[in-house]
């Protein structure tokens, strides 16, 4: 193919890539009101305030478009794959498939690890911190906005493990190497915890970079059984 050829097709890709999230987010805003309540969960006790007029439309536009982005997740990736495939070795193509499986599982996983343990964790301290003195009624924007970015930073720091691997798989670097590093590990976690989770609280950074952690030592090994 020409480089005419190339730019042509990469056009179409990226064409169809916008259609379907934009046709994801409109059938996510249609049930948008399920989705807040889904995500209002964690907050038991709590009561929300729209504290400007259209403030929950936005949230509801807000929601939506993760939503829908998460939803057209799978159909990016395949656009992605069939532009970028021509190009790869043979070696590169047998890494690609489980590459991007094993991406997809952990990025569910830690959206799950984030709405069933990071979030409860976080709004328990914030809520218990300030029970018998303050009333808890919190502004609905800034509760789906501290959600939200939650949940997808823990998602991608979830990664961990995929980028280890390839990086194991390509040669670039030995399970031995990446187990000498493991004090660096430690603090460059507690940093990414801090800076990762839109709280100040030590209970959420801490269980954030825990399983960051966990996922080095777990990428460490799989390096290994790769090697192997």
């Amino acid at each position: 193919m020409t480089l005419v050829e190339h730019l042509e097709e990469l056009r179409r890709r990226l064409l169809a890539s916008l259609i379907a999230v934009g046709l994801c987010i409109v059938a996510c805003f249609l049930g948008v009101n399920r989705l807040v309540a889904f995500l209002e969960v964690p907050a038991q006790g709590v009561t929300f305030l729209q504290l400007a007029p259209g403030e929950y439309f936005f949230v509801s536009l807000k929601v939506a478009a993760y939503a829908g982005l998460l939803l057209a997740t799978p159909f990016l990736l395949y656009q992605i794959v069939r532009f970028v495939l021509p190009g790869l070795s043979v070696k590169e193509i047998r890494l690609l498939g489980p590459a991007v499986l094993g991406s997809s599982l952990l990025f569910v996983a830690g959206l799950a690890f984030a709405y069933y343990l990071l979030i409860p964790a976080a709004l328990n301290f914030f809520i218990r911190y300030g029970e018998g003195v303050v009333e808890q009624a919190w502004s609905i924007d800034r509760y789906f906005e501290f959600v939200l970015l939650l949940m997808f930073s823990t998602g991608l720091a979830f990664q961990v493990p995929i980028l280890q691997a390839l990086l194991g798989a390509l040669g670039l670097v030995t399970a031995e190497q990446m187990l000498k590093g493991w004090r660096y590990v430690v603090v460059a976690s507690v940093v990414a915890g801090a800076i990762l989770t839109p709280s100040t609280d030590p209970l959420t950074q801490s269980l954030l970079a825990g399983a960051i952690t966990f996922l080095y030592g777990l990428g460490v090994l799989l390096v290994k059984l790769l090697g192997r």
